[in-house]
């Protein structure tokens, strides 16, 4: 017997969306994760070794002091291995969002049927949309946290809707943005809530791919003290500790579809209260 797809266009609480969130990543996690690599592969590829090239140089400049004969040669290589590390994570994050939010819309357009070629058709032709709400968004939520920490808290909630609003309401940026207000409108504290623990519990999770970094980063701390050269910080971060932090990274990045999974629930969830789409498709649907 088939397991019935999940009904995205329907009212939910916070247990509701967090239950539903973690109910569609165990029955999607194999084909999600497939089409993720498939589409995300080159990127993230390049975001890991822009990672671990980040930590080495880390490593080099406290073995090798600024102010050295070589100090301008480092910075400049420094420079550049962050401006990589920066392109390769914002590609990888408008890849991320699109490809999990297109998925979702194949999963709703087919009753539980994933089309992996209109994943990637839609991945494509929303890439520059995609780029631009993120980068408009992270600027007005990073705003709000120049001007205050409370504004930059309330704006992160309806920035946050954005990439799902530009993907299944299909409208522009600015008008994506819009809509965001208006759909937290008198919703803002229980979307908030919503968003904060599904954050924390992602966060929760990602510690614990962390663990052997902290391990093994604390093993090393002993075993120097003992040695009597903690003085030396250089010598904390080695081949190790850059392959640990590289493992704890993939995962880190790749939770950031829970979080994704759990935006279109909100969506879908602050949509139907607002316009009740849903129940209109539900009851034109019963003579069919």
């Amino acid at each position: 017997m088939s397991t019935p797809p999940i009904e995205f266009r329907r009212q939910r609480e916070l247990g509701d969306i967090i239950t539903d969130t973690f109910k569609f990543l165990r029955q999607n996690f194999k084909p999600l994760f497939k089409t993720i690599f498939k589409i995300t592969g080159p990127v993230f590829v390049i975001l890991l070794f822009a990672i671990g090239y980040y930590s080495y140089l880390g490593m080099d400049f406290l073995e090798n002091p600024l102010f050295s004969d070589t100090a301008e040669i480092e910075i400049e290589v420094y420079l550049i291995s962050i401006f990589i590390l920066l392109c390769s994570m914002l590609a990888f994050y408008v890849l991320l969002y699109n490809t999990v939010l297109h998925y979702i819309k194949s999963y709703i357009n087919n009753a539980g049927v994933v089309s992996n070629s209109e994943v990637a058709k839609g991945v494509k032709r929303d890439f520059a949309p995609m780029l631009g709400i993120l980068l408009l968004a992270g600027l007005i939520s990073g705003f709000g946290l120049m001007l205050c920490v409370l504004p930059g808290i309330y704006l992160w909630v309806p920035m946050a809707l954005t990439p799902a609003i530009l993907i299944f309401g299909r409208s522009s940026v600015m008008d994506s943005i819009g809509y965001a207000f208006d759909l937290i409108k008198n919703n803002w504290w229980s979307t908030f809530f919503t968003l904060f623990v599904m954050t924390l519990l992602v966060y929760i999770i990602s510690m614990i791919f962390q663990f052997p970094l902290m391990i093994y980063y604390f093993i090393k701390t002993l075993t120097m003290a003992r040695e009597g050269s903690v003085a030396n910080p250089a010598e904390l971060i080695d081949w190790v500790y850059v392959f640990f932090n590289v493992l704890s990274s993939l995962f880190q990045y790749l939770l950031t579809a829970v979080v994704i999974i759990a935006t279109a629930f909100i969506y879908y969830s602050l949509d139907e209260r607002k316009n009740a789409t849903g129940s209109y498709d539900r009851i034109s649907n019963l003579g069919s």
